[in-house]
């Protein structure tokens, strides 16, 4: 059983899991690290969920404003020896509906060719591939998505 919390990128258990997603981005990421690094500040995020198991800190993810009506999807990241247990998309659609519950229409977010977990997860969530988008644009190693959000539900 997992929970989930909203919090903030200030939150303790955030910050730990942000290490871990960042020491395994630097040994995928190679020589590319920090380039993507410079694009994932954490200091002033103010949705960010955090997934627990037994009061574990598990999982994470956030979303911060791209756009007036668009969100993009920040820092998702689950412990490797948590992985392929649905936590990352209880994490994800718990970002969307915080996004909805905000009033925005869609989410975005940028992965890497490197992180092919990362791609699925997107595929399986209904999140379709685009255009790389502002600093990823013509960037080969990166994989752009959207997702509209129900705005009915």
């Amino acid at each position: 059983m997992y929970t989930l919390k909203r919090t903030d990128s200030q939150d303790p258990d955030f910050q730990k899991l942000v290490k871990e997603l960042d020491r395994d981005l630097a040994i995928r990421d190679g020589e590319d690290h920090a380039f993507f690094a410079q694009f994932n500040k954490t200091d002033a995020i103010k949705c960010v969920v955090v997934a627990y198991e037994n009061e574990n800190p598990v999982g994470c993810g956030a979303i911060k404003e791209y756009e007036k009506e668009t969100m993009e999807v920040k820092r998702m990241f689950v412990l490797p020896e948590k992985r392929g247990k649905g936590i990352a998309s209880l994490v994800l659609k718990e970002l969307e509906k915080w996004a909805q519950e905000l009033n925005y229409k869609k989410c975005i977010l940028e992965t890497g060719k490197k992180q092919p977990e990362a791609i699925q997860l997107y595929k399986k969530n209904k999140y379709t591939i685009i255009k790389n988008y502002g600093q990823y644009a013509g960037v080969e190693s990166s994989v752009c998505f959207e997702k509209q959000l129900n705005t009915s539900a």
